[in-house]
């Protein structure tokens, strides 16, 4: 069963996870690549649950890629075995700041609202 993996585009135009990679393509390539092929991975549904990814609660999940630093993209589940991939992080401590969470749980929201019927 493939999945799609899509990214979060606000009302405004920004797409925020597109901008975090390219921001983590320019920092650390390596990490870069590993993201990338983790989300790769997520198309397939052998890879939705540990090590990979884990779910946060509340039809959230975060891909999970250890390196210099924790990175994560926040992703929910579409119909029609589609990812939608809303927020991405870097940290240093295994727990995912509320903030964060916030964030991914904001944009999840309007893209139902603006999206599902």
């Amino acid at each position: 069963m493939e999945f799609s993996v899509e990214f979060y585009t606000s009302q405004a135009g920004r797409c925020p996870v597109y901008e975090f990679l390219e921001e983590l393509k320019a920092s650390d390539p390596a990490d870069h690549a590993a993201v990338l092929r983790g989300l790769a991975k997520l198309r397939d549904r052998r890879y939705h649950h540990a090590p990979l990814s884990k779910a946060l609660g509340d039809d959230l999940f975060e891909l999970r890629h250890v390196g210099r630093l924790n990175t994560r993209v926040l992703w929910f589940f579409v119909k029609g075995r589609r990812i939608v991939a809303v927020h991405g992080i870097r940290n240093k401590g295994q727990a995912i700041p509320t903030g964060d969470l916030g964030t991914a749980r904001s944009r999840m929201r309007d893209w139902q609202k603006r999206f599902r019927a």
